[in-house]
């Protein structure tokens, strides 16, 4: 069965910001090189949305209805819901996930 992959707003400004961030300190083909990379993860994720694991940080709050998959450093939680997979976050996951999945996904 196919999903569809629906980004919320947040992650498609994760996503504009990821890329803006990465054109201007360091450079613009590198920034076309990880937005391709993640698009790719996002259309994997029509096919087999399951194959993702439930963000460390959630999982010791026993939260286990958010996954993730990743292409390093970044990471790309989600949720499934019905037919659709819903991409919440997407970002680098050198910073602080505790407290971004909170305020994120916990406190919406």
């Amino acid at each position: 069965m196919m999903f569809k992959v629906l980004l919320t707003k947040d992650a498609e400004h994760d996503l504009e910001d990821l890329y803006e961030y990465i054109a201007r300190h360091d450079a613009p083909e590198k920034a076309a090189y990880v937005f391709g990379k993640i698009e790719e993860m996002l259309s994997r994720l029509a096919d087999l949305p399951e194959r993702g694991i439930v963000p460390k940080e959630l999982q010791q709050l026993g939260i286990n209805e958010f996954r993730e998959v990743f292409f390093k450093p970044y990471r790309i939680v989600y949720r499934i819901l019905n037919n659709n997979v819903y991409v919440l976050l997407i970002v680098d996951g050198r910073r602080d996930m505790q407290s971004l999945l909170q305020r994120r996904l916990l406190e919406a």
